[in-house]
């Protein structure tokens, strides 16, 4: 993973990692026990999954970037089914409170969202390179010689 891309996912999972204590707190409050395990399960499940799809499209857009895009949707459409298959194995489930993990989900969902919204701001990762500022790496990839 290329340095901007994990300072990008940090700026997205620390901020998220925040709202879910507070989703965890706020879950004890409401549902006890259960409105715990809903909050853990709604944290972890956000934070895994968007996590791991951005590694894989930081390290697909390393080595393929030709590819970036039908990954990044191959990676998204996975996403959903996965949450779909989970929303209906724990569906009527007794074992978290339903109600405490889709409102942690939501709210974690929006946290990262927005947290990386500003860390990609904040990053000025230039999108396009004028043609007479590439760096060596970018020359030797692209067969230029100066």
């Amino acid at each position: 993973m290329q340095e901007h891309d994990a300072r990008i996912l940090r700026g997205a999972a620390l901020p998220t990692a925040v709202v879910g204590v507070v989703a965890l707190i706020v879950g004890v409050a409401l549902a006890g026990t259960q409105g715990l395990f809903g909050a853990l399960f709604g944290v972890a499940l956000v934070i895994g999954a968007f996590a791991i799809s951005a590694f894989v499209i930081s390290w697909t857009g390393g080595r393929r970037p030709e590819l970036l895009l039908p990954v990044a949707f191959l990676v998204y459409t996975t996403k959903l089914g996965i949450l779909l298959a989970i929303l209906l194995l724990f569906r009527g489930t007794t074992a978290l409170d339903t109600t405490v993990f889709g409102w942690t989900a939501l709210a974690c969902v929006i946290a990262w969202l927005a947290a990386q919204a500003v860390a990609i701001k904040r990053s000025k990762q230039p999108t396009i390179v004028p043609e007479g500022e590439q760096d060596e790496a970018t020359a030797e990839d692209s067969g230029v010689h100066q």
